[in-house]
């Protein structure tokens, strides 16, 4: 019974992995934004003037992230693409796992190797994890050195560089550079800063033409990214273009995402853990920004770690179940139908930000559990 116990864990993540590959292998697996890093990476190799021009895939999608990351890309337009494909996949698999052993760092657990296999057989099937998978995305790359900066002692050597060139990469993930300024962490914030204006610099002395047409002009157009009133985009914009029938919600988000902002800034400042102030500060982060496609909310696998360790175990199943549940693709969205759901269709719409504005607007609210800042989990 105890070698039993020893190696279910193993079988489990096997299950899933077969299961898994067998889905990508005999479904269309086309991994749209692999494809656009490739473009992104074969134009920067060839000067990066048609950085922002060309689109690609049946979608017609552009490249969106700064020169700096157009230059990490030019590796993936080397190999054949059913080989580039086969090590994304692969890679954000193993990525997957990595994220699941630094959300526990983060929540102050100490998970054996056999609770690493067994919880990553399940996020794989957490939809935003999922999606990034199918997408050949690079969110749980982003999301890895993010923690892994963080989880870093406080005084070591470089901390926050890591930060900063993952905001380098995709902006987003400087909203973590403000978060260390607003737990008074300067000196880790400084070198977040410089390591991200490091990157726009590099940008700018392999590719200025592509630098220039970035920082000037394409920056502000987030339409590029795509429709902010789809289903698939679950960011604060996306839910009050949904539930006002209004493909231009204007103000009327505008105004609602400052308060959000500011609410979540202060829930993070004030949070008692730093567990709590990181995962309140990415799901923040989530929020106000005007796209927050589903596969941006992979930090749901850091905040059900932080739940675990806290406590709160019902919580913790009924999170994962929201977040495994892909209620927003049982809606009808063809075209426009996104624009004309009934109030009841709503809920089942925006899963993510109803959940993400309960979270950040009741958090100061919330009692800390009474748990162990360094707790032990193991599968037995």
């Amino acid at each position: 019974m105890t070698h039993l116990r020893t190696v279910t864990p193993y079988f489990t993540l096997a299950a899933s992995l077969t299961t898994l590959l067998t889905l990508c292998t005999t479904h269309p697996t086309p991994m749209a934004d692999t494809l656009v890093y490739r473009a992104e990476g074969a134009s920067a190799a060839n000067g990066g003037a048609d950085l922002y021009g060309f689109t690609v895939t049946a979608w017609h999608l552009p490249a969106t992230y700064p020169p700096f990351a157009a230059l990490l890309f030019i590796p993936t337009a080397w190999p054949p693409l059913p080989v580039l494909k086969a090590a994304v996949l692969l890679g954000n698999i193993a990525l997957t796992g990595a994220l699941v052993h630094h959300a526990c760092r983060l929540a102050g657990l100490r998970p054996t190797r056999a609770t690493v296999c067994l919880l990553t057989s399940g996020a794989l099937w957490l939809e935003p994890v999922f999606q990034t998978v199918l997408f050949g995305q690079i969110n749980l790359a982003l999301a890895v050195l993010v923690l892994w900066d963080l989880n870093r002692p406080p005084g070591a050597r470089g901390k926050g560089l890591a930060l900063g060139i993952a905001a380098g990469i995709k902006l987003t993930p400087a909203v973590f550079i403000g978060y260390l300024f607003l737990t008074g962490r300067r000196k880790e914030a400084a070198r977040a800063t410089a390591a991200a204006a490091g990157t726009v610099l590099l940008g700018a002395a392999v590719l200025p033409y592509a630098s220039v047409e970035f920082w000037t002009r394409r920056i502000f157009e987030t339409g590029r990214v795509g429709k902010a009133w789809i289903v698939d985009n679950q960011s604060l914009q996306g839910l009050v273009a949904r539930a006002l029938h209004t493909a231009e919600p204007g103000a009327l988000w505008a105004v609602p995402a400052v308060l959000v902002a500011l609410a979540g800034l202060r829930a993070a400042g004030r949070a008692r853990t730093e567990a709590r102030g990181v995962t309140l500060i990415a799901f923040t982060a989530l929020l106000v920004s005007p796209i927050s496609w589903t596969h941006h909310w992979v930090w749901c696998v850091p905040l059900l770690a932080v739940l675990w360790a806290e406590g709160h175990r019902r919580t913790t199943v009924a999170v994962a179940a929201l977040f495994t549940a892909r209620t927003m693709w049982l809606l009808p969205h063809q075209g426009d139908l996104d624009l004309h759901f009934a109030w009841w269709q709503q809920l089942l719409a925006s899963p993510y930000p109803l959940f993400g504005l309960g979270l950040v607007l009741l958090a100061p609210r919330q009692p800390s559990a009474s748990s162990s800042s360094a707790s032990t989990i193991r599968y037995a």
